[in-house]
């Protein structure tokens, strides 16, 4: 479907959706309970949620890869 020279992006995309989507959700209820139009409440956050993560993932990304590179064991 899309070119490999985009999996990276695409990676980053899906990988806000998602935790953005989770979390949102999770700190929305912890924090206000199932209260009438939660639904609203937590879409709101969801949007604003994901508007951080997706630039944070794409700064943040190369500083866990290298870290991860540090933390294993190479076998030689």
């Amino acid at each position: 479907m899309f070119d490999p020279k985009y999996a990276q992006l695409i990676f980053s995309f899906l990988m806000a959706l998602f935790m953005s989507c989770i979390m949102s959700l999770v700190i929305t209820l912890y924090n206000v309970g199932f209260i009438d139009g939660i639904i609203f409440v937590w879409l709101k956050a969801w949007l604003f949620a994901f508007a951080v993560a997706l630039p944070v993932i794409n700064l943040v990304a190369p500083i866990v890869r290298r870290l991860v590179k540090v933390l294993i064991k190479h076998s030689h």
